[in-house]
């Protein structure tokens, strides 16, 4: 039993100390609730809605669906461990959390990408559309943030496991994160944190071309350069955990807000979902875009 908790990671938490860590943990909670009531509203009026089965809309509910999964990867480890005061966590568990999460966030980056293409497509090249952004495109660039991401998780998750962790084993985040987990390592470690460096500049290099779409990119790849590609002389440890709640809490909670509230099709939806109460059965039927 020993020798599994000397393997074991610690995770630091959101709140640390602060006297205030039952307002702090019933926010956390609400906020939770909200993101994953939000998001999953927001994936049952477009697939529910016919208006909606829309190449922009279908990459709305995939982003929201990510949004959805992004969360529940990272906060109900916290808030278990909050209450049961057990902020432990295996190493294979942690290399779980560490290849959903990057996964997830690698999938979000590139179907950001692709948004940022269907908006360009729609705005600048209009009569093109139909051919530019039809159908079977939208499916593959879809399926291509996936997969991506998921090769992502797949050779950063393996490669951050390998270092040996001499230096504590106590994480300063809320949950297995890369760049917190590299600061424990007794390795150099500085050409793998290059060439995550390098991978996170490239994949910054987003156009939007609507309000809504900026917003959004801003908030999220704004938080992950931060992270991800400033030195660590220009940030500690606990901006880096609040900059990552950010970003894995807030931003699943506010993206359906931007994404609907900004929207006269989506609240259209909505009030036509509410008015009619049409049986769940149908969202599950397939849709064809004209």
């Amino acid at each position: 039993m020993e020798s599994n908790l000397s393997t074991s990671f610690l995770l630091v938490g959101l709140f640390g100390n602060t006297t205030h860590t039952t307002l702090l943990y019933t926010l956390t909670f609400i906020i939770f609730l909200m993101a994953i009531a939000g998001n999953a509203l927001l994936i049952l009026l477009i697939y529910s809605e016919p208006r909606l089965w829309t190449p922009m809309y279908s990459f709305i509910s995939q982003l929201s669906l990510m949004d959805l999964l992004y969360i529940s990867v990272t906060v109900p480890k916290m808030l278990v461990g909050q209450v049961t005061g057990d902020h432990t966590i295996s190493p294979a568990g942690c290399g779980i959390q560490m290849f959903f999460y990057l996964t997830l966030a690698g999938a979000e980056f590139f179907l950001l990408s692709a948004m940022a293409y269907d908006r360009y497509a729609a705005i600048c090249r209009p009569l093109h559309y139909p051919l530019l952004m039809n159908q079977r495109v939208c499916r593959l660039l879809v399926s291509g943030s996936w997969l991506l991401g998921a090769l992502d998780g797949l050779l950063l998750t393996p490669i951050t496991m390998s270092f040996p962790f001499c230096k504590s084993r106590k994480i300063l985040s809320f949950f297995c994160e890369a760049p917190a987990l590299l600061r424990l390592s007794c390795s150099d470690v500085s050409l793998y944190k290059m060439l995550m460096t390098s991978s996170a500049e490239g994949r910054k290099k987003v156009l939007a071309t609507c309000s809504s779409h900026m917003t959004v990119v801003l908030l999220f790849f704004g938080a992950a350069i931060y992270t991800y590609m400033l030195p660590g002389s220009y940030h500690t440890a606990q901006q880096d955990v609040m900059v990552s709640a950010f970003y894995t809490i807030l931003t699943p909670v506010l993206n359906p807000l931007i994404y609907s509230l900004r929207n006269r099709d989506v609240t259209a939806a909505l009030r036509s979902l509410l008015q009619s109460r049409r049986p769940l059965p149908r969202v599950l039927r397939g849709s064809t875009w004209e």
